[in-house]
């Protein structure tokens, strides 16, 4: 199919998503992909519908609601992407999602990614045919290089991983190992919880360490993954109902959680048997007794 070409200002006739320059200028987004700058732009569009339709909360604070099925529709991507994109904005602290539980979707709040940038580089955008809460950065100078050691490690990750290749790969794995979709219509008040399970198992995963403490003892970092590796969903589900009924203080919860994760293949079925038996045996014992009052009788 071949298109025309624009002629004037003809391309100024359509309306766009405005994703705000800081998102790929200032220092504090670097990190962020660019499929999230996007999302985040998306947001922005769906906020000025929400002002107009008065979607606000006791405090004032405009929230919307963008599920993860417009994500997928609005960029073109899978469940997990779309997911994974939604984290990734609220890691740094762009949105905040609260959970309403019961199937319901979750309230947004795009947060105001201005917030800390000096005034001076911050410019009003009145006319705009986007709709959005508009704001764009001014053009910034490139700063001047600095080559000093300080200037790695800022970025220096004390538990490094393998490239982002390797950990998508990783997360199309355990989606599908463990489920995902199928989890989260099961356990829909332990959504946080299975999230953040996932993530656990793709950063162990793609560690470069040769070596991983587990409940203590330090294990090859391939023991591990293999172990990892042999999760399914019925090992999640065992490991969300121990979780459920520990009652006693966990100090590290991402180390409680790993050395669950790697005994659930090993200790799954010895706990469901052993349930079993216990209860066979109560179960018994209360008919003895009710046959017992029953010849009394």
């Amino acid at each position: 199919m071949s298109y025309d070409y624009f002629y004037g200002q003809s391309g100024e006739l359509f309306s766009y998503f405005r994703i705000p320059k800081a998102l790929f200028q200032d220092h504090r987004f670097r990190q962020l992909s660019t499929d999230a700058r996007t999302l985040y732009g998306i947001l922005l569009n769906r906020m000025s519908l929400s002002a107009k339709n008065g979607w606000l909360d006791e405090q004032g604070r405009v929230y919307i609601i963008y599920t993860v099925r417009e994500v997928q529709e609005s960029l073109c991507c899978a469940e997990h992407k779309a997911v994974k994109l939604f984290r990734e904005l609220e890691d740094m602290d762009l949105i905040e999602r609260k959970r309403r539980g019961l199937g319901r979707p979750s309230l947004i709040y795009v947060k105001d990614f201005s917030s800390g940038l000096p005034k001076a580089q911050v410019q009003n955008c009145p006319n705009s045919n986007s709709g959005a809460a508009e704001s764009a950065i001014l053009e910034q100078p490139k700063p001047q290089a600095n080559k000093t050691d300080k200037n790695k490690t800022e970025w220096n990750d004390p538990d490094p991983i393998y490239s982002g290749g390797i950990r998508e790969q990783l997360e199309d794995y355990f989606y599908q190992a463990l489920e995902v979709e199928l989890l989260l219509r099961l356990c829909p008040d332990d959504e946080d919880t299975i999230y953040q399970i996932v993530d656990l198992l793709v950063d162990t995963c793609s560690t470069k360490r040769k070596m991983l403490r587990i409940a203590g003892d330090d294990k090859p970092a391939e023991v591990v993954r293999s172990r990892l590796k042999k999760l399914n969903a019925d090992h999640i589900r065992f490991v969300l109902g121990c979780l459920a009924e520990n009652t006693s203080s966990v100090r590290n919860m991402k180390q409680y959680l790993l050395a669950a994760l790697f005994n659930a293949p090993t200790t799954m079925n010895l706990y469901y048997q052993n349930k079993t038996n216990h209860d066979f045996t109560h179960n018994l014992q209360n008919t003895k007794t009710r046959t017992c009052m029953a010849v009394e009788i």
